[in-house]
């Protein structure tokens, strides 16, 4: 698949992505990507976020591929009954562990438990092995379950502005081939 066959929707998580992060730099690269935005990027609300990454899907007019950050994979996970057109792929990077009570801020662990079934769709996802929000065993695990690939980032923090990812050209040539796989 090429990018001008597919609706890429770039689904952010906890605060956004802000304009030195990876995902914003796509958005503004690929021609065809628009962010899910949500209405309290600050205080999310699960069934929230799920019904706006909903709407965004049921109003595709191209097959959707999603690219989740952090918090953007639990939501996602959690729109998956609430669509109505089929998803092409999903890339999705640095999943959080939403289940440990250590992570901060408290609310976030109402995005979880993760849905465990087998995604209807092909998916990637990339996490690394000093993520502070999930660990590189709680990916494993999870993407297990999916039957979605895993891929190893090593020591890359939570793969965003702050850990040094801004541009990230690794992810980008990733994305590049996982997209090409895809049938339109």
């Amino acid at each position: 698949m090429k990018v001008s066959e597919a609706d890429i929707l770039i689904v952010p998580g906890y605060t956004n992505s802000g304009p030195d992060h990876w995902q914003t730099r796509w958005e503004q690269k690929l021609s065809t990507a628009r962010r899910v935005e949500q209405a309290e990027w600050s205080k999310p609300v699960r069934e929230d976020w799920a019904a706006r990454i909903a709407e965004e899907v049921n109003a595709s007019t191209k097959p959707v591929v999603l690219i989740a950050h952090s918090l953007g994979v639990p939501s996602v996970l959690h729109a998956l009954p609430l669509l109505k057109k089929p998803i092409a792929g999903a890339f999705f990077v640095a999943p959080p562990d939403v289940t440990n009570p250590d992570i901060r801020p408290k609310h976030l662990m109402t995005f979880g438990p993760y849905p465990r079934d087998t995604l209807p769709f092909p998916s990637m996802t990339i996490a690394s092995r000093n993520d502070p929000f999930g660990s590189y065993e709680h990916a494993e695990d999870i993407t297990r379950s999916w039957g979605s690939m895993l891929i190893d980032a090593g020591e890359a923090g939570h793969i965003n502005g702050e850990s040094g990812h801004g541009p990230w050209p690794e992810g980008t040539m990733v994305f590049a081939q996982f997209l090409s796989k895809l049938k339109a």
